[in-house]
């Protein structure tokens, strides 16, 4: 039994449990996210102490998501799943909170006035992928980015009490730019599960064919294509670093850390002379603490600088 299927055993559909209490909850979102790999720390040494349950809240939300989506037999069975996953949601919203992640969930979205749209969002992403295999255009790619990855940093600024509508845009840029790298991380997991994010338009740019797959991805061209959809990701993630700076002081280590996260996943691709079919390139855990020590050094260099601009006399 992997360890979703236990998950699912003890808190699935079929499953009967005791509604915990929202301390329980919290840290039942906690454990969860301690023990789930992520290309960057969802919760950093420098993130607030007590901002610490509401991250894993969220994460423990879009987690789980994540596994119904795609730790399931058959695309069916996973969009009954996601469609008990969005009752949950609903229930929470409206009703009661049964499950430990939606118990968590209802109190952080009560304190931190969080609407129900970018949580639903996320769902028509997810039930996306078990009935869209392929995008034929970088457009189509887009539109799916906007329901699987953007929602992210709308909930991030929530949390952060700093969300706005000039904000959004920079956070849009990230989040897609993020899953973008995840996506030329990925190639080969993605196509095992059925899966090619690459757009069909884009095969051709190179004379490459999606119906070709694998066998094109041996070619050189394979590797000038993976390197064309490296640098939209790069310069999206480059055009979205304003949104550092909409956050509280407090927050901000956290959100250069997911940007650097997304950079160091895109350079490693670089260094394999982007050939992410037969390596899938990982964050290493003392790349993880070496990011998280930039991070605050650019953080505090930069604050350095906003004060001495700010109390800077005029000659």
């Amino acid at each position: 039994m992997t360890p979703f299927q236990h998950q699912l055993a003890n808190y699935g559909p079929e499953a009967s449990w005791p509604t915990p209490s929202t301390s329980d909850a919290y840290a039942y979102c906690q454990d969860l996210t301690a023990s789930s790999y992520e290309n960057f720390s969802v919760i950093s040494w420098f993130l607030p102490t007590e901002l610490h349950p509401h991250f894993a809240a969220i994460y423990a939300y879009c987690r789980w998501a994540d596994n119904l989506a795609d730790e399931t037999s058959t695309d069916a069975e996973g969009l009954k799943l996601l469609a008990w996953w969005e009752e949950q949601l609903e229930s929470c919203f409206q009703q009661d909170a049964h499950h430990p992640v939606f118990v968590a969930l209802k109190r952080t979205a009560r304190e931190f006035k969080i609407p129900i749209t970018p949580l639903r969002n996320l769902l028509i992403a997810f039930r996306q992928d078990q009935t869209k295999k392929h995008y034929n255009t970088y457009r189509e790619l887009l539109a799916y980015c906007r329901n699987s990855a953007d929602p992210v940093g709308r909930l991030e600024m929530y949390l952060g009490h700093c969300y706005s509508p000039e904000a959004v845009v920079y956070s849009d840029r990230v989040c897609t730019g993020l899953q973008l790298a995840n996506f030329w991380q990925d190639v080969r997991r993605d196509f095992d599960k059925g899966r090619i994010y690459i757009p069909a338009e884009d095969f051709q740019r190179f004379g490459l064919s999606i119906d070709d797959m694998p066998a094109c991805a041996e070619h050189e061209a394979f590797r000038e294509l993976i390197e064309f959809e490296v640098r939209r990701a790069e310069q999206l993630l480059a055009s979205g670093e304003p949104i550092v700076d909409f956050f509280p002081s407090n927050l901000k280590v956290d959100i250069a850390l997911f940007i650097r996260g997304g950079q160091t996943i895109l350079r490693h691709i670089r260094q394999q002379r982007f050939d992410t079919w037969n390596h899938r390139p990982k964050v290493s855990k003392s790349t993880k603490v070496k990011l998280l020590a930039q991070a605050w050094w650019e953080i505090r260099v930069r604050n350095k600088q906003f004060r001495a601009d700010t109390y800077e006399v005029p000659a």
